[in-house]
């Protein structure tokens, strides 16, 4: 993906759309076409150390849900957790989450009021696969499961990130289609939107623009 901030992406860009589309996003957003070779070779190298981390990624269907919040209701959730682009995870009170290579994505994580963390790793573009920017909060939410939050952290390449990213993904433009594009770090942009996609209070949300790399929360 090309950004703003010249950040690299930490995966291949994918679209759904011709390559038309993701060239006139990338022309919009004012970065050098050399890039894109790089994008694709840490995509790669993203995925290969992650290899093997998509199961319980996130909830696509309502019986994985169902699933998956049982086996948090009686106690199996896990004290470490590793979330690649697009999935969603959550660990027990005093565990650890791990966020790999962030550097074009932006991480969600719900801090549960009984002390467990719900995390999801939005990507700019959809890997394949995985959830896409769209569909990020609704999962997380659903993880969360109506249970008492107590803060929600949004930590990522904030300038890289329109807030209508998380209610209408970029593959779901047409190819006339403008896409909004970010004219800067929007951080009360974002951070309603995490709080409207979350259902929470604005003020629970909070977003810092973090350097790139591996994020871990504890």
């Amino acid at each position: 993906m090309f950004l703003p901030q010249s950040r690299p992406s930490a995966s291949a860009p994918v679209l759904v759309r011709p390559t038309a589309r993701r060239a006139a996003v990338a022309g919009a957003l004012v970065l050098p076409v050399a890039l894109l070779a790089l994008q694709i070779g840490a995509g790669s190298a993203a995925r290969a150390r992650t290899q093997g981390t998509a199961p319980d990624a996130h909830a696509p269907t309502v019986g994985a849900e169902a699933v998956a919040g049982a086996a948090v209701r009686e106690g199996r959730a896990p004290l470490e957790a590793t979330i690649s682009e697009g999935q969603v995870k959550e660990v027990a009170p005093g565990g650890v989450l791990t966020y790999p290579s962030v550097t074009s994505c932006l991480t969600v994580t719900v801090r549960l009021r009984g002390g467990g963390l719900v995390g999801a790793h939005a990507s700019l573009f959809q890997v394949p696969g995985e959830l896409r920017s769209d569909e990020i909060l609704p999962a997380l939410k659903a993880r969360a499961g109506g249970r008492p939050v107590a803060a929600v952290e949004v930590r990522g390449a904030v300038g890289a990130w329109h807030p209508s990213y998380f209610t209408k993904a970029i593959e779901s433009y047409g190819d006339m289609d403008p896409v909004p594009v970010p004219t800067g770090q929007d951080v009360e942009g974002i951070a309603r939107a995490v709080a409207d996609g979350l259902g929470v209070p604005r003020p629970l949300v909070t977003v810092q623009d973090v350097p790139d790399g591996d994020q871990i929360v504890r």
